[in-house]
């Protein structure tokens, strides 16, 4: 066995993605209020609202057929009467968050996710953006974003989209092989990429973005490979290249398409993303945070140079705000301080706007050691270093993480310096894993169930 095999056999053990510290099964709703979050957002916003702005993620959850590999919450429908109430609804909320902030809120990031966001009208998305917008400025510096779907995507959506301000676009191909495609229900020929990408570099837009993904069911090597040439030919200007989620045990029968044994692990897992990073830096690309790539001229690429990558539930972003509302059914929101998610269940949903309520139905309140150990996290997620210069009266628990690290180093991952450590070349696949030792709820208390993918 080679070390590069022993190591996927050591470390590949259910963790988390650290898309927030900390993860949602230790957030500790009991001591949490819809009161709480209200005052804990207002706190963030009147202290950066003016310096930096807001982000705003909108969740768009129809589908009109289910991929099965999608972890995500979605109503599949083919009634598109259901999109003018859900709109409808999303500025309400909007509205309720507007009164409560009193001050305008400026915008500097807004993200379109689904669900399907292109499932919705032309019509239907300009109203909901001019919507959101004629209760907000806009940053001088700001990016507009939406996930679309290649089968459905016109370029009437992305013209639409781009006169509103949307500049970045995201496509989901996950794979071009024909039966990989059929296992997950989600049949997408190149073609259709090939004019969508297409579409948008005429009409303007400055970032294309496609995800795929490895370790998909009758996945193998040369489906990866071949994957990834068909997508350097379009020439995207990032790419997400992140491992299939595979957890039954929550989705259920979503997920059930095909048997466990059709699902690569383990060594041959690691071979698919080993060697499709090799090809993917083979073809310019560079390796930004954790399963993230991109051309020298995005701006992903520059917020990773610079430092200044971001990580938050909507995945990396290129800029920072410390305020992130979530709106539409099952969105999260951060505060920094805080986190709030809504309602699942659109029926939820509904009912709690129809009481002019925000439809938060959890959260949890950060503590002064989950702050802290945000903050590591998020550097070892964004830059592979992190510094604990200065902390010892706040983080009285770091030599017991740094004892955990040590193995680390010993197997080359990491190397601890007197006041940092800061992950090698080697180790950056393992960087779920080397944040899950800063992770002090996770090591008090496992979860009761397994809830985590695995980490390799």
């Amino acid at each position: 066995m080679t070390q590069a095999n022993s190591l996927i056999q050591k470390y590949n053990v259910a963790g988390p993605r650290y898309t927030s510290y900390p993860t949602v099964p230790y957030w500790e709703e009991q001591d949490f209020s819809l009161a709480q979050w209200k005052q804990s957002l207002k706190r963030a916003f009147n202290e950066s609202n003016a310096r930096e702005g807001m982000s705003l993620y909108i969740h768009l959850p129809f589908c009109e057929s289910l991929c099965t590999f999608c972890g995500c919450h979605k109503r599949v429908t083919k009634k598109h009467e259901m999109e003018q109430p859900y709109i409808q609804a999303v500025l309400k909320e909007w509205d309720l968050y507007c009164q409560l902030l009193v001050e305008k809120p400026i915008i500097k990031e807004i993200h379109l996710g689904g669900g399907t966001p292109t499932f919705f009208s032309v019509e239907h998305l300009t109203q909901l953006i001019q919507g959101i917008l004629v209760q907000a400025e806009i940053a001088e510096e700001y990016e507009f974003s939406f996930e679309g779907h290649p089968n459905n995507t016109t370029r009437e959506h992305l013209q639409a989209l781009y006169d509103l301000g949307f500049r970045r676009v995201s496509y989901g191909v996950q794979d071009y092989n024909e039966k990989v495609q059929k296992a997950i229900h989600r049949i997408q020929p190149f073609a259709h990429v090939q004019q969508v990408t297409d579409w948008a570099r005429e009409i303007g837009y400055t970032s294309i973005s496609h995800d795929l993904v490895f370790g998909l069911p009758f996945q193998d090597l040369a489906d990866v490979l071949h994957t990834i040439d068909q997508t350097n030919l379009l020439r995207p200007d990032r790419l997400a290249f992140y491992s299939y989620a595979y957890v039954p045990w929550i989705k259920g029968n979503g997920q059930r398409g095909f048997k466990d044994h059709d699902v690569p692990k383990d060594d041959l897992k690691r071979q698919l993303y080993e060697e499709g990073k090799k090809k993917l830096l083979a073809q310019g690309y560079y390796e930004i945070g954790m399963d993230h790539f991109a051309l020298s001229h995005d701006k992903m690429y520059q917020a990773f140079q610079q430092a200044n990558l971001h990580r938050n539930f909507m995945g990396y972003t290129s800029s920072k705000t410390q305020v992130m509302i979530g709106l539409g059914l099952s969105s999260i929101s951060d505060s920094w301080y805080s986190f709030a998610q809504n309602e699942k269940t659109l029926e939820d949903y509904y009912a709690r706007l129809e009481q002019n309520e925000i439809p938060v139905y959890r959260g949890h309140i950060l503590s002064n050691e989950d702050l802290v150990i945000r903050q590591h996290i998020l550097n070892l997620m964004c830059t592979f270093t992190t510094s604990w210069q200065g902390q010892a009266q706040t983080f009285p628990e770091l030599p017991q993480v740094l004892q955990q690290l040590e193995e680390m180093q010993k197997d080359g991952l990491l190397t601890i310096e007197a006041d940092h450590i800061q992950i090698t070349e080697q180790g950056k696949p393992f960087v779920r894993n080397i944040c899950m030792a800063f992770d002090l709820r996770l090591s008090r208390k496992m979860p009761n169930n397994r809830i985590f993918s695995m980490t390799i």
